[in-house]
């Protein structure tokens, strides 16, 4: 069994400091670079403290004051620059400061080091997580033993956590559905993902799917996987749609917006007509494709509810006690504009 002298020894401190550490003790100032070297060895060794662990029940079980601090994970490009995370982030943040909380954004770097993530959860007495961004697997499981976590627009884990996201699969083919309403047989697509092939990504689950049941052919020339980044799509769709008339789609499905306004250029650039040589679709109903020409017809996701939703159920949850997991999809809806 690991005690707290082994603790102390690899460290290289007094027990005395070790236990201050792990008893976040604030009697007396610990190094934080010390602090994070016992939460490392704690993990390394895989000691248990008693009195921790009793500590853990205890605030549990009996009354203990709200520090009202919830943790927002989420890189700060993604909830601050980028239109689609914005409009989450505003819907959670209203929501929590109606409610009298404050949030805490931290980024993914944040939380690599498992001890700092401990020491984090604890000293700053954060009451409930929501994540939007990629974290450790060990570490997701080990937060939600802690505390309440609600995911939004969460897709990166198999793991057992409430989520609030809308369904990307029926998104997609929705989208396909109403380019083959207008007589569009030719379709093709643009999208991101983790994966090279984007096979696990939704979307483009979705446009298979109903690439599928209409009857259509999947070309993979006219598959692009931009990895999320505009100038791919726009030098790739370039490049396809420069092919002769008969070689290249009429229309294309673009799992964002952004990358379809980025399409949408190189189509311009090389003389074509939209929609009439080639059409245009996108998902997320950002604030631009009503603003450029031709305006962009698109999949509106209710991103700002998300947030507000998400929001709700961590504060019933933290105010419940209790750790259900939820999977709620909001509804989304087919906006028709001069692309299509």
């Amino acid at each position: 069994m690991v005690r707290l002298k082994d603790i102390a020894e690899q460290v290289g401190v007094s027990v005395s400091t070790a236990s201050r550490v792990i008893k976040n003790s604030s009697s007396r100032n610990v190094n934080p670079e010390t602090k994070k070297k016992v939460w490392m060895a704690v993990k390394e060794l895989g000691y248990t403290p008693n009195e921790y662990a009793r500590h853990l029940v205890a605030s549990t079980h009996q009354e203990k004051k709200s520090t009202k601090r919830i943790a927002w994970l989420a890189s700060p490009r993604l909830a601050e620059s980028n239109p689609y995370f914005s409009k989450i982030y505003s819907g959670i943040s209203e929501t929590l400061n109606n409610a009298g909380y404050t949030l805490l954004l931290l980024s993914r770097e944040d939380l690599e080091d498992e001890a700092l993530f401990h020491q984090m959860i604890r000293e700053k007495e954060v009451e409930g997580m929501l994540l939007i961004d990629k974290i450790d697997e060990k570490i997701l499981i080990d937060c939600k033993e802690l505390i309440p976590v609600v995911g939004v627009d969460y897709n990166y884990s198999d793991h057992a956590i409430s989520t609030v996201d809308y369904d990307r699969e029926e998104a997609a083919y929705k989208a396909v559905e109403h380019l083959v309403s207008k007589k569009h047989r030719r379709i093709g697509f643009i999208g991101g993902g983790n994966e090279v092939n984007m096979a696990r990504e939704k979307r483009f689950k979705g446009y298979k799917k109903a690439m599928h049941e209409f009857g259509l052919t999947i070309e993979e020339t006219w598959i692009i996987n931009s990895g999320w980044c505009l100038e791919k799509s726009y030098k790739s769709s370039k490049e396809l749609l420069s092919w002769p008339q008969n070689s290249r789609p009429t229309a294309i499905l673009c799992a964002g917006d952004l990358l379809a306004i980025a399409a949408m250029r190189a189509a311009h650039e090389l003389g074509l007509n939209i929609p009439d040589e080639i059409a245009f679709i996108g998902i997320d109903n950002n604030e631009m494709a009503q603003y450029v020409v031709p305006s962009l017809s698109t999949i509106s996701i209710p991103q700002y509810e998300m947030g507000v939703v998400a929001a709700k159920i961590l504060l019933n949850q933290i105010e419940d006690r209790s750790n259900i997991d939820l999977k709620t999809l909001l509804p989304f809806e087919l906006l028709v504009r001069q692309s299509t």
